[in-house]
């Protein structure tokens, strides 16, 4: 737990965030934070290789629009966390792999859903509670 400074004035953005650059970290953390990232990742980490197809990704996400897909893989490869290959083939293939950056997030993004797995039902009586007053 943080210590709280003696002073009337906001913490520096920096000394919160451990960084001299503050808006990348906000930034970073937004997309690779967000709901669809996150599970991407995650399902890409189930695959032999951590290798799969648009398809094979889009099967193991209930609720994932092709386009939000298509924006997220895009995203997430910009970022250097996935690679995308096309095939020369009839129909184009593409598949889409962890980078060595995108696997070194698969175990803060574990620690994180065991957290959420301990705590959901804590969390949910306390919305309850929250939602009843």
């Amino acid at each position: 737990m943080r210590k709280k400074e003696n002073s009337n004035r906001p913490p520096d953005p920096a000394t919160l965030c451990k960084s001299e650059d503050p808006a990348a970290i906000r930034e970073i953390l937004t997309k690779v934070g967000d709901k669809w990232s996150i599970f991407i990742l995650l399902t890409l980490e189930m695959f032999p290789e951590c290798r799969a197809r648009f398809s094979a990704i889009e099967k193991c996400i209930p609720g994932i629009s092709q386009k939000m897909l298509t924006v997220t893989l895009r995203n997430l490869q910009r970022d250097g966390l996935i690679s995308r290959e096309v095939f020369a083939e009839i129909p184009p293939r593409v598949e889409y792999q962890l980078t060595t950056l995108g696997e070194s997030l698969l175990n803060p993004l574990q620690t994180l859903l065991t957290w959420v797995n301990l705590n959901c039902d804590q969390i949910r009586k306390s919305q309850h509670h929250f939602d009843q007053t």
